[in-house]
């Protein structure tokens, strides 16, 4: 048996937005390892639309606020989708700029506690809204958040934290976009906050912290 405290940390889509269990797809991870015998307690920090740059802003306050330097403490981080979301016709981050915050974010995580990096997933672009923004037209494509995950992946090879690409397996699930289109285009219902949890609960660097333990 594992005891950890996790501090899932990021935007409504770790909120669980839309989830008419109100569960997310944290709840359902730590469900299904709390069921697995392990001991766990979850913080959700997830806050609707925070960017990158605005969850880098808070996340060490909140965190340590929750987790106690005596007990054994991990921190998970998924966001993306408010970066690539427009306003009044402009990215409400640019890629080098979300990529930048999510460096410095991420390299002060690793430093303190065991973390987990989790990529964004597909989305109605069409629903975040999507307009034109003269200079940034290589961006404004159904593959914007395809695009910063590879930088973010990236980021996270060359810092050794553990990433997991949301994007691609979820891209070529057949019901995915079913998930989303039957929620607001962004946040799925509770169907597809369980297919993420899928994925989580089977990656490795998520099984690292609880097998053979």
């Amino acid at each position: 048996m594992s005891e950890l405290r996790i501090c899932f940390i990021g935007d409504s889509l770790v909120l669980g937005t839309g989830d008419e269990e109100f569960l997310g797809w944290p709840g359902r991870v730590i469900q299904r390892e709390l069921q697995a015998g392990h001991d766990l307690t979850l913080y959700n920090t997830g806050i609707r639309g925070d960017t990158t740059t605005m969850i880098e802003a808070r996340w060490r306050a909140e965190a340590k606020a929750r987790l106690p330097t005596e007990n054994p403490c991990a921190l998970v981080f998924s966001f993306g989708c408010n970066d690539m979301a427009m306003a009044d016709g402009v990215l409400r981050n640019s890629p080098e700029d979300a990529v930048a915050s999510a460096t410095r974010m991420i390299s002060e995580a690793k430093e303190w506690l065991p973390t987990l990096w989790v990529g964004p997933p597909p989305v109605n672009d069409d629903d975040m809204p999507f307009s034109s923004a003269p200079g940034r037209e290589r961006y404004l494509s159904s593959s914007r958040n395809a695009q910063l995950s590879d930088m973010f992946e990236k980021v996270a090879d060359e810092l050794g934290v553990p990433y997991l690409d949301l994007f691609t397996p979820l891209s070529a699930d057949p019901y995915w976009e079913n998930y989303y289109n039957s929620g607001d285009g962004v946040h799925p219902k509770g169907s597809g906050y369980a297919a993420i949890a899928e994925h989580i609960i089977g990656w490795d660097g998520w099984r690292a912290w609880f097998d053979g333990k």
